[in-house]
């Protein structure tokens, strides 16, 4: 019989000083365990600063490959980002220029060492990485991932499947076409982890609700987690600033801000006989 297991963590640090509140408050006196960092963010300095007084919080690489800011200079990534050093938001027009353009895949390349070097001058232990927006369940971003980040200690990288059952269970909830090709999808990027000799989670939750892991519904799951380990990941800020409104405007940051301090959380995984836990417990399996 497997243990459930359950990493509890939060994307976006380095986003804002609202969102690096809320992650230093919810480490310290709530759940989570670890956070994904922005290293060009418009808060990364204060991120630092806080995760260096938080030994046990674990941090890893939220590598920004869409709809947000590049490490490297607009005139080193002309055809991937704008003129402001943003990338796009359109997944399809990038997906095609990472995975058809031989430019637009050297670009990425630099782009993926320049955040991984970044992360390094940090002076923090590499403890995962992921993607905004999921942007590693593209095949060519994922290899680039795991072959840049290799040199750099990289060992876990998030699988972003979703299981339906635990969320028929614990409330309100509606499958689509999309959501079944997503965790279709996820089949390649997970055989793109194990192969490489990487770990994953089993499971992954704030995708259906993602911006909306409000108390009551986090409570819910967490009366339902499978076996296996389990990512649940949260969009944590004390407030929602004019940032997170322009780039999120319907997520409920503080809720889940308030979510991860619940008590209520925290006895339900107590009661639900799973063991917080971190990507560092999780052994190789090969696929």
């Amino acid at each position: 019989m497997l243990m459930k297991r359950a990493i509890i963590s939060a994307d976006d640090f380095g986003l804002s000083v609202e969102v690096n509140e809320a992650i230093e408050i919810a480490h310290r006196d709530g759940v989570l365990s670890t956070a994904s960092l922005m290293v060009a963010g418009p808060a990364v300095d204060d991120a630092i600063e806080r995760a260096k007084r938080l030994p046990t919080l674990k941090v890893g690489l939220h590598l920004v490959v869409i709809e947000g800011a590049s490490v490297l200079p607009h005139l080193q990534l002309p055809l991937i980002t704008q003129p402001d050093g943003w990338f796009s938001s359109s997944q399809l027009g990038l997906g095609v220029d990472y995975f058809f353009r031989p430019e637009g895949r050297a670009e990425l390349r630099s782009e993926i060492t320049a955040q991984f070097e970044a992360f390094k001058r940090t002076g923090l232990v590499l403890d995962h990485a992921n993607a905004h927006k999921h942007m590693h369940l593209h095949p060519t971003v994922a290899r680039m991932m795991i072959d840049v980040g290799r040199p750099y200690g990289l060992r876990a990288i998030r699988t972003p499947f979703e299981p339906i059952e635990p969320l028929l269970a614990a409330g309100t909830y509606t499958d689509t076409l999309g959501d079944a090709a997503l965790r279709y999808w996820t089949r390649l990027l997970r055989h793109q982890i194990r192969s490489a000799g990487m770990v994953t989670n089993d499971w992954c939750f704030g995708l259906a609700w993602s911006g909306h892991m409000t108390p009551d519904r986090v409570a819910a799951l967490a009366a339902h987690l499978p076996e296996g380990v389990s990512e649940i990941y949260f969009h944590p800020a004390t407030q929602k600033n004019a940032l997170l409104q322009k780039l999120m405007p319907t997520y409920e940051h503080e809720a889940e801000f308030e979510a991860l301090c619940s008590s209520g959380f925290k006895a339900v995984l107590h009661h639900a006989h799973a063991v917080l836990s971190s990507w560092q417990d999780i052994q190789p399996t090969h696929s």
